[in-house]
């Protein structure tokens, strides 16, 4: 026989691929890929989206952003180089219809802008409100400004009525149906209202205390002009005589807007790395099988006379080709699938996306490839090494156990892709060291549960069924160890993935429930706080947060004046170089979690103070702060540190004081609370108290609640992925030792056992290894799900006691399952055939 290893290779894969022993493969491998693939499609489609509108999402190729008026500096650095620039100003403020039209107000997003503006996209607006959107031709006119929709239905008003800012009187010109460098900051989510800069000082608005953010856009198409200006801009702006002032560029800037993006993605990443780890284990157990199967085609082909390297290479090109077969399989069902991604996002993807490059396709055939090569091939490698004897004595040439160095080396390279795919260390190191880890867990527990059941077993008062089932467990224990481990990390990645769905996303929805407050009212004077309390109690708001604001600015830390330039970390200096909102009360607020030190009520001289700001601002507990309020200069000590949800909706604030009373400090008062659903509330509250500002978040709330129900719908259909994937492991485990079970099966019925007490004893067997794999996948998911909630999707984690028991009595039901449609051919076999096949 002097067949070549391409036609033995292309012979048996064309014959296994007939006989169907291939399936399991090729399934696994296809939905591994599919998972990765679709994932890789969907982000390589956003990020390119990204750079695409990197430039109009900023508003210009470099923007100076600043809390002050920008130095003049920059504008005539940006001339000197040829650049053209166009500021802006953005502030809260609020608009009110006239009084012909009934008064309503508005808080609005002002926008002042000058000719010139936007340097990169275009502005769309609309004439007729059911006109389309069309290309704005310059900036407002004078006496003009041009709205969002919802204002005008907010306020009652229309194209061409009147608008009240501040002391301006302005007409509604057009409505905005698009702004190119909007982002979605906390204020952006409030209508808005874009006027020229020549109508802003009419307003009156802008005082010395007014909150405004400027931004200075400059835009070129010289690339060495832009790169000049930007390293001056840097300069200046690290410069300790030019405060408050930031860069942004192309590759620095990153839009807010894609934050609730990159935590979905952590999601999605999530999931089609445990897919991509059940597949790995679904595709090491079908290779074992199979090469299992081939021990006897092997030993006939050394007989006839083929050589081991032929043997070799004839396997390695049939699982290349059909490892490559599953991997294009599964990059085409990936690709199919990222387009539900792209349909569930829709709603935050604002631009339509571009095309898809071709890494997420070589990734894909990576991934599948490296699958079979390091998790199918060593097993089946060893086909060759059988003996031509075995042709005579079947106890020749048994499977063997790979060589730990092998193995090794697959698991690592596979590691080191799906670390790639994870996009995130921590993500991709807890998700695949937690498996790796929980894999050699499973092993050495259930080893030694093995050794354990026999001890424990009474033999002489146990039932028959359940003393052969002892046995069949304890006379084979490396199957043992090998199925509970196989079905312990299929149900860990399943267990784990429920418990996502149900503990971190839903303690992410109750971070925003559907009764969460969308109103904040500021600047509440002191003498107005009893009298505005008692108008929300009149309309039946029971509970709201309500809390003292004070205006402070960190002057020295531990004693030593501080200033931006003693911090090498952006938010840091930023943080220094403005005002923090502090607050005092006697009791932590309820959704605060203190996690370091002690809040002693009514302390004198302590603080409490945000962990993540005091992790930026290097604080620790003992640590004193000054503080500048009003020119009253404020010393405290830190006690206690707290966490802050920010994303609860609540009054959160970064430095607390732990006492009732301050009365030698200028302040205000916040308000918190669930607007009442009383038609005109908010206008005769603002009628009422004119001083104050009403932030209305209901559209806010909406949209973050609209955020996670897509999220959850992308990772729920996901799951679908992973859940087949931990099907096929746990039928791959359970078939694995079918033709064992067949030979002691058709041994027992040959002495004389009963159909019956050999379905007792397989059901035994079956609900005994499912009940401690369910068990121990269930403990290790509460300990990865603990890592996963802490460090990298941010969630409190409170672990249910009952999951191990719930997951120990899934995994028996699970098993049974498998074990009746992968075992219920053994049972109904022959005997005289399966003893002929021994015998063969």
């Amino acid at each position: 026989m002097n067949a070549s290893a391409w036609a033995l290779g292309w012979r048996t894969l064309w014959r296994d691929m007939r006989a169907g022993e291939l399936r399991l493969l090729i399934v696994a491998v296809t939905l591994a890929v599919a998972a990765l693939a679709s994932v890789g499609f969907f982000s390589d489609r956003l990020q390119g989206g990204l750079q695409r509108d990197a430039l109009q999402l900023l508003g210009g190729d470099v923007v100076i952003v600043s809390d002050n008026p920008p130095p003049a500096l920059f504008a005539d650095e940006a001339r000197r180089l040829g650049l053209r620039s166009a500021n802006t100003l953005n502030f809260p403020t609020m608009a009110r219809a006239s009084d012909a039209q009934g008064a309503a107000s508005k808080l609005v997003a002002l926008k002042s802008v000058e000719d010139g503006y936007p340097l990169r996209g275009q502005v769309q607006v609309s004439a007729r409100a059911s006109a389309p959107a069309e290309p704005a031709r310059g900036i407002p006119a004078a006496g003009e400004a041009w709205v969002d929709a919802p204002l005008l239905e907010a306020l009652g008003i229309g194209l061409g009525d009147e608008l009240l800012l501040g002391d301006a009187t302005l007409r509604v010109g057009r409505i905005i149906a698009f702004e190119p460098d909007r982002g979605t900051n906390f204020m952006s989510f409030a209508p808005r209202v874009m006027i020229a800069a020549g109508d802003l000082k009419a307003t009156g608005l802008v005082q010395p205390a007014s909150r405004i953010s400027y931004r200075l856009a400059v835009a070129g198409e010289d690339p060495r002009a832009l790169a000049r200006f930007k390293a001056f801009a840097v300069r200046q702006a690290e410069a300790h005589d030019v405060r408050g002032v930031r860069v942004e560029s192309i590759d620095s800037g990153r839009p807010e807007m894609h934050q609730t993006l990159v935590r979905a993605q952590n999601f999605l990443n999530l999931v089609a790395l445990l897919c991509a780890l059940l597949c790995a284990v679904a595709v090491a157990l079908a290779a074992r099988g199979f090469a299992n199967e081939h021990l006897d085609a092997a030993a006939m082909l050394r007989v006839l006379g083929q050589s081991q390297r032929t043997i070799v290479w004839a396997y390695a090109i049939e699982f290349t080709l059909i490892g490559l077969f599953a991997s294009l399989l599964g990059v085409a069902l990936g690709f199919a699938v990222h387009y539900a991604f792209v349909w569930i996002f829709s709603g935050l993807v604002s631009a339509a996306l571009p095309a898809a490059g071709g890494w997420p396709v070589l990734f894909g055939l990576g991934v599948g490839l490296t699958l079979m090569a390091a998790f199918g091939l060593p097993p089946v490698l060893q086909l060759a090494q059988v003996p031509p004897l075995r042709v005579i004595r079947r106890d020749l040439g048994g499977f063997k156990p790979v060589s730990i160095l092998v193995l090794a080396i697959g698991m690592a390279g596979f590691g080191v892709l799906l670390m790639v795919v994870s996009r995130d260390l921590t993500l991709g190191g807890i998700a695949v060291g937690g498996f790796a880890a929980a894999a050699v867990c499973f092993a050495v527990l259930a080893w030694l549960a093995v050794k354990l059941l026999r001890r424990l077993v009474n033999e002489s008062t146990a039932p028959r069924w359940l003393v052969l089932a002892t046995r069949q467990i304890s006379a084979r224990p490396a199957y043992a160890v090998m199925q509970v481990s196989s079905l312990s990390v299929g149900l860990l990645a399943l267990v784990l993935l429920v418990l996502l769905r149900t503990d971190l996303i839903g303690s992410w929805q109750r971070a925003t429930p559907p009764d969460a407050p969308n109103r904040f009212v500021i600047n509440v004077l002191p003498e107005q706080a009893q009298a505005f309390q008692a108008a929300l109690k009149q309309a039946h708001v029971e509970r709201f947060d309500w809390y003292p604001m004070i205006r402070g600015r960190l002057v020295a830390i531990n004693g030593k004046d501080v200033g931006p330039e003693d911090f090498a970390d952006e938010r840091a200096r930023r943080l220094v170089d403005r005002e923090f909102n502090l607050s005092n009360a006697a009791r932590p607020p309820e959704h605060n979690l203190i996690v370091g030190g002690k809040w002693t009520e009514e302390e004198r001289g302590a603080l409490s103070v945000e962990e993540g700001i005091a992790g930026t601002l290097g604080l620790k507990l003992g640590d004193t702060l000054r503080f500048d309020i009003g020119g009253v200069l404020s010393e405290a000590r830190i006690t206690s540190l707290r966490k802050v949800d920010w994303a609860s909706m609540r009054a959160n604030f970064f430095v607390m004081y732990p006492v009732a009373h301050m009365p030698d400090v200028p302040l205000t008062y916040l308000a918190a609370y669930r607007a009442p659903d009383m038609q005109g509330f908010d206008n005769a509250l603002v009628r009422e108290f004119p001083n104050i500002t009403n932030v209305d978040l209901s559209a806010t709330l909406q949209q973050v609640q609209s955020v996670l129900g897509q999220v959850i719908r992308a990772v729920e259909f996901l799951f679908g992925f992973t859940l087949a994937a931990g099907l096929v492991v746990l039928f791959a485990a359970v078939t694995a030792t079918r033709e064992e079970r067949a030979r002691e099966f058709a041994i027992m019925r040959a002495v004389g056992a009963r159909a019956r007490t050999l379905r007792q004893v397989q059901s035994a067997e079956l609900a005994g290894v499912g009940l401690l794999a369910g068990f121990l996948a269930s403990v290790v998911a509460l300990a990865v799900g603990w890592a996963l909630a802490r460090y990298v999707f941010d969630f409190s984690w409170n672990a249910p006691l009952w999951v191990p028991l719930a997951g120990a009595a899934c995994g028996a039901v699970l098993a049974l399952a498998a074990g009746w449609w992968g075992l219920r051919e053994v049972l109904r076999r022959p005997v005289v055939d399966t003893l002929r096949r021994a015998a063969q």
